[in-house]
């Protein structure tokens, strides 16, 4: 850990650089008397003088160990002091100076910058109390000297205080700005992704849509052709539509949101879709009340999508069976009804294994997206009914410009 919100390359030569600088700082304080140096400096002086060159070359560890060096040199400190009062070894040439090396300064900005937990910072703030006590020999009251001890044990831990809050508010935005930029590319994934989605559904309901009107023209065709090469190649083309709807299922998905700007066909596609169906041997009556207009253009396109996937299964699960279409429009609503009678034949298995079997559950969640209502199962007589109701107006984007 570094003293700012990025970490030093070299931590460890950066302390040892700043212990020397402060071993030599307090050596040249000592000797010009402005600590505790004695006027006749003897053996004992240059003892202690060697002692506090090692104090100081404490700092080393002062990232890794801070309390340590707080106790080293608060040991020397109160080691110093006592030598001088009461025991009288030492007579400073200035009494009134504080004793401690100028290096307890940085010493006592350690433990609250880099202590780990609150456990931790509780015995810091608990050892920077002793400290204090040692540093401004508060049993000898001495104001100069107190206020100087304080000066000098408190703005390192008020430093240290203004650098911790910094690098972590520093550190907090960091990370939130990283987990905002992850937030912002999962989202970008997610867009992407339903982007996908929405054009493999669309495929596979148009391509579906028109795939199985040729596999049905192609079964009509080998039934009605009079020579066995007509009759084997519409086979062929049958049986190659059937396994293009099969491929189809297996590599795209049905579409499950709704655009608006969807460029499916809207209401005046319904006069298409039957007709198709009509040439695909499928009867089909079309039957609309009320005036188109009143349906915007989103409902328009969900009532589209409504009719050609009742159509298509209808192509798939009940062949010879007759098909009503009716389509109401009010003020209010559009109710669109996709009817068919019983099936005059079994279901063309090859063909009807072809669908996903999400048809009908994609169509609801289209259907809901405009917060409509879909009802969709078998009838007393053995047909089957595909029956939503839209609300009449739906806003979107153009239509609010």
């Amino acid at each position: 850990m570094s003293d700012g919100p990025c970490h030093d390359r070299h931590p460890l030569a950066v302390d040892a650089a700043l212990a020397i600088c402060f071993v030599l700082g307090d050596i040249a304080l000592t000797l010009t008397g402005a600590t505790w140096w004695p006027e006749q400096p003897g053996p004992l002086a240059w003892t202690l003088l060697g002692l506090q060159a090692l104090a100081c070359l404490s700092l080393v560890a002062r990232r890794r160990a801070p309390l340590t060096v707080v106790a080293v040199l608060g040991a020397f400190t109160l080691a110093l002091t006592l030598l001088i009062s009461p025991v009288h070894a030492l007579t400073p040439a200035h009494s009134g100076n504080v004793w401690a090396p100028f290096s307890t300064a940085l010493a006592a900005y350690g433990p609250l910058f880099y202590g780990k937990n609150a456990r931790n910072r509780r015995t810091a703030f608990l050892a920077l109390g002793i400290f204090t006590l040692i540093v401004a020999r508060a049993w000898e009251p001495s104001l100069t000297v107190i206020t100087i001890g304080l000066l000098r044990t408190a703005v390192g831990p008020l430093l240290a205080l203004y650098c911790d809050a910094r690098r972590r508010l520093l550190c907090a935005l960091t990370e939130r700005a990283e987990r905002a930029e992850r937030e912002r590319y999962l989202l970008a994934e997610q867009a992407c992704a339903e982007e996908r989605a929405r054009l493999a559904g669309e495929m596979h309901d148009v391509v579906t849509h028109r795939v199985s009107l040729m596999v049905l023209q192609a079964g009509a065709l080998r039934v009605t052709a009079s020579d066995e090469a007509t009759r084997r190649a519409a086979e062929e083309l049958r049986a190659a539509g059937c396994q293009a709807l099969e491929e189809l299922r297996d590599l795209v998905g049905i579409l499950r949101t709704a655009p608006e700007d969807d460029p499916t066909p809207s209401l005046d596609g319904f006069a298409a879709l039957v007709a198709e169906s009509a040439a695909a041997g499928v009867p089909v009556e079309l039957a609309e009340r009320g005036d188109r207009s009143l349906a915007s253009p989103v409902v328009g396109r969900t009532a589209y999508r409504t009719v050609r996937e009742a159509l298509t299964n209808v192509h798939k699960h009940a062949p010879g069976a007759r098909v009503t279409v009716e389509v109401e429009y009010d003020e209010t609503r559009v109710r669109v009804a996709v009817r068919n009678t019983r099936p005059s034949g079994g279901p063309n298995s090859e063909l009807a294994r072809t669908g996903s079997g999400l048809g009908i559950a994609g169509l609801r969640q289209r259907i809901e997206l405009v917060h409509g209502s879909l009802r969709a199962g078998p009838e007393p007589d053995g047909g089957f009914c595909v029956e939503a109701v839209l609300p009449a107006f739906v806003p979107t984007a153009e239509s609010m410009v």
